[in-house]
């Protein structure tokens, strides 16, 4: 029986991060709950127990369902019939294996049926579930549009809602439209109110909508007549058992397979204002987006990790020439840099985590009491911290899953190339996550304002005051040097004052920037662990060499150059 938590110590590792137990206090309210519920914590160590069976529940699941399904759901994928969409056979029994097993409203309060984890667990669980099969974590994943609900419904929107998510119903986010991707200030399907209904009526079109036929939609329309950006537009609650909203067609897709996307059309579909009017873009989706990129960011890990093991399964079987291909150095070097990068991924991406979990716990405990100087200090502390890791996170990880699933079918050779292989599967996956949720350089655009501002340097800082065991010296010392070097380059860009070459280096700034927080973030890693030394080491040397380069670019360019890159 395979476990996918349990075969992979790095997972429990970050489960068990200092920061927890704030982040569990805040969370249970000083475990208020426990003379109330039977499942709720007394302490912070059943807490962290709850946390790890709740996980190897999800690991077994993972890997003796999800796993083996995913390449029969990859064949047969989702089918439209009647404007209905049917799940391939393997969904089907996932889904259901998931609902068996109270994985639905993971992060919700208990008070609408939820198990009130902090999304330290709730992210791991996504983790586990993309290294299963990324498309499958689509669906799984979207549970957290339920977070926007807890957060800007009203009380009885919560009540009719959240339970149901939790007892299994699906969700989608209906954003996007055929002429409104990336640019969600031009969506157009329409909102009416009826006054003698008493209640909204959409209309129109969306596309590209991930579970598009699910129970519970949140949908973004255009509530303002006479409008055309994103002040107009409100967040909507459709549900499907009101009927209203067929699925035009399912879109056919490169990778993720097994998660239906769908095309959209409104026909008086009765709908529920979520929050207030004309805040839907403004306020709602942003932070629909942000969760959405966390979610995006564990699916990215999961996928580097599967790729990794394909990969390196594959190279100690394979034999040419006489011994296991990787024995030999271009071989072996691939297989260590995908470690480090999923490492470093992964470390990106629960310390972004537990900056978003501080935050969230600090918003809800100011529902039901008014925040003290100092928490009001620490929320916006995190606040900012989360805002910051986000976009820089979302945008290594994601890339660094493709270059990961690159270099998996690169060592299967010409056997990587066939669907005989997961890494083919894996490869076609990994495609969609620096795009979706806002492509790698739309990252960039939400990231360089930190990088200017100082957040990040500030935060290496802190990383860099860090007491290290001294066999680490020589590690910090680079990247100190590295830190100087990326703080050289951004006083060289802003010292232009040119705005437009500024966004032209922006890309080279933030993964500047992040080499040496992702650096830091492993070197912390081995401090704790001996067993990260070596992705430490491998990928603070990656990263050096990635920031020469950067340097030797932008320290050589000639702002005249600039125009030839113009159209």
């Amino acid at each position: 029986m395979a476990n996918f938590y349990l075969d992979n110590p790095s997972m429990k590792h970050h489960l068990h991060h200092p920061l927890m137990k704030r982040i569990v206090e805040l969370k249970e309210r000083n475990y208020r709950d426990k003379d109330t519920c039977d499942y709720a914590p007394i302490d912070f160590e059943d807490a962290m127990d709850s946390y790890e069976k709740v996980l190897e529940i999800v690991g077994e699941i993972c890997g003796d369902i999800i796993g083996p399904n995913a390449e029969s759901v990859d064949h047969e994928g989702p089918s439209v019939k009647d404007g209905r969409v049917t799940y391939a056979a393997g969904t089907r029994q996932n889904l259901d294996a998931v609902v068996k097993a109270g994985l639905m409203g993971v992060a919700m309060p208990r008070r609408y049926n939820g198990l009130n984890f902090p999304i330290v667990p709730y992210i791991m669980a996504a983790d586990l579930v993309s290294r299963a099969d990324a498309g499958f974590e689509n669906l799984w994943g979207l549970q957290d549009c339920a977070e926007t609900l807890y957060e800007f419904g009203n009380e009885e929107q919560r009540q009719k809602y959240i339970p149901r998510i939790c007892a299994g119903e699906t969700m989608s986010m209906d954003l996007t439209e055929p002429d409104a991707g990336s640019d969600l200030q031009s969506v157009m399907l329409k909102a009416t109110y009826s006054e003698k209904d008493g209640c909204w009526y959409l209309n129109g079109v969306k596309r590209f909508i991930t579970n598009g036929d699910s129970d519970i939609h949140l949908v973004l329309a255009r509530s303002e007549d006479g409008t055309k950006d994103g002040r107009g537009l409100s967040m909507f609650i459709y549900d499907k058992k009101n009927g209203g909203v067929d699925v035009r067609r399912i879109e056919n897709k490169m990778g993720i397979k097994g998660s239906p996307t769908c095309e959209l059309v409104y026909k008086n579909a009765k709908a529920e204002l979520c929050g207030d009017r004309k805040l839907g873009l403004i306020k709602y989706v942003m932070a629909l987006m942000n969760g959405a990129r966390l979610g995006i960011m564990a699916q990215a890990v999961g996928i580097s990790e599967a790729a990794y093991r394909e990969g390196l399964a594959y190279a100690k079987d394979r034999k040419q020439f006489g011994k296991a291909i990787i024995e030999f150095p271009a071989v072996y070097e691939m297989i260590a840099l995908m470690r480090a990068k999923a490492d470093a991924s992964r470390s990106m991406l629960y310390e972004t985590a537990r900056f978003v979990d501080m935050y969230k716990a600090f918003e809800d405990v100011a529902k039901e009491r008014k925040l003290t100087p100092e928490e009001r200090t620490e929320y916006k502390y995190y606040s900012k911290l989360a805002d910051a890791f986000t976009p820089m996170g979302k945008g290594m990880t994601t890339e660094y899953a493709n270059q990961n699933a690159y270099d998996s079918i690169q060592i299967h050779g010409g056997s990587g190339f066939m669907k005989d292989y997961a890494c083919e599967r894996i490869y076609r996956d990994a495609r969609i996550t620096n795009i979706y949720e806002g492509t790698t350089q739309l990252q960039v655009v939400a990231a360089i304002r930190h990088v200017t501002t100082g957040t990040y340097l500030s935060r290496i800082r802190e990383y860099e005051a860090i007491n290290y065991k001294p066999e680490l010296g020589d590690l910090k010392k680079k990247l100190m040097a590295m830190t100087e070097t990326y703080e050289k380059l951004v006083a060289m860009v802003l010292e232009t004052k040119d705005n437009e070459y500024l966004d032209f280096q922006a890309r080279r700034l933030v993964e500047a920037g992040a080499h040496c927080v992702m650096g830091y973030l492993l070197l912390q890693d081995a401090n704790q662990d001996e067993t990260y030394r070596r992705s430490a080491e491998v990928y603070i040397n990656y990263g050096q060499a990635e920031i020469n380069k950067i340097n030797g670019y932008i320290s050589s360019f000639d702002m005249e150059d600039l125009g030839y890159y113009k159209q």
